[in-house]
């Protein structure tokens, strides 16, 4: 009986390792071959490999779904430690990833689809933090991709898109 290739591919390498890795850190021991098997189908986006398996086209890899980033806690304690209980920036975080992600939270605060003016854009920031640099925060925002605004500076608008899988476990953490 010949055996069958089950190609095995995906989209992000660094996705599928930290699936792979944290399903691996959760174990007491060392797999066997069949939980392996599970264990690598789940972290491509399968449920388990008789998925993959099921899944897979005759002629090419299976046709799997992106992977399932995962939220960073521990990433999203230390940030979340940048935030008073009311859900204002105390402090600006040291680490540039860091910094993005408190961006996040004060993206997640701003009205989204309405264009402001620079004062206004100002004024709700500094609502936001306690570190009294509200030019800073803006400026952050349109350099990570959150906010655009016209050449003239006139008008500002919130960039509608999703945050990353940490970005929003630290949005929940901090309204919480």
């Amino acid at each position: 009986m010949s055996r069958t290739v089950i190609p095995l591919t995906t989209r992000d390498v660094s996705s599928f390792a930290k699936a792979l890795r944290a399903q691996l850190v959760a174990r007491a021991a060392a797999p066997s071959h069949v939980e392996l098997l599970n264990m690598l189908a789940r972290a491509v986006g399968r449920r388990n490999f008789q998925d993959l398996r099921a899944n897979m086209d005759e002629t090419s890899s299976p046709s799997a779904p992106a992977p399932q980033e995962t939220a960073d806690l521990a990433v999203v304690e230390r940030v979340a430690r940048c935030f008073g209980p009311e859900g204002r920036l105390t402090r600006w975080p040291a680490k540039r990833g860091d910094q993005v992600l408190a961006l996040w939270v004060l993206w997640s605060k701003l009205p989204p689809r309405e264009e402001s003016t620079e004062r206004q854009i100002s004024d709700q920031l500094k609502t936001l933090h306690d570190f009294g640099d509200h030019a800073l925060l803006r400026r952050e925002l349109i350099e990570s991709g959150m906010f655009s605004r016209t050449s003239d500076c006139r008008a500002y608008r919130r960039i509608e898109q999703a945050p990353p899988m940490t970005a929003v476990a630290l949005i929940g953490r901090v309204q919480a």
